[in-house]
């Protein structure tokens, strides 16, 4: 599949990107995303400097994603939890019943 040529906006500043036709909802939605983090650390500090504005911007979405992946983690732990507690209480119901 040929890449095609993508024009997204970050911080009034425009970056050309490849990507392949696929992937361009979720590029689009990435840059959206990001440039929407980048304007409230821009609004809401005193940073100042595109560069620093980028590293706070990664910073946080990435701790956003690390706390998604715990949640993730916690909820699959749980699940597995709550399916050998279902299976003890099958078994348990069976023998009861016979």
């Amino acid at each position: 599949m040929a890449a095609i040529s993508l024009k997204i906006r970050i911080l009034d500043k425009e970056y050309q990107v490849n990507c392949k036709p696929d992937e361009r909802e979720a590029l689009e939605r990435s840059a959206e995303l990001l440039n929407d983090k980048m304007e409230e650390i821009r609004q809401g500090s005193h940073i100042i400097g595109l560069e620093r504005i980028a590293v706070m911007a990664a910073l946080n979405l990435s701790h956003d994603l690390i706390r998604i992946e715990n949640s993730a983690k916690q909820d699959a732990e749980a699940s597995d939890v709550l399916q050998s507690m279902d299976s003890k209480l099958d078994s348990v119901l069976a023998d009861l019943s016979c």
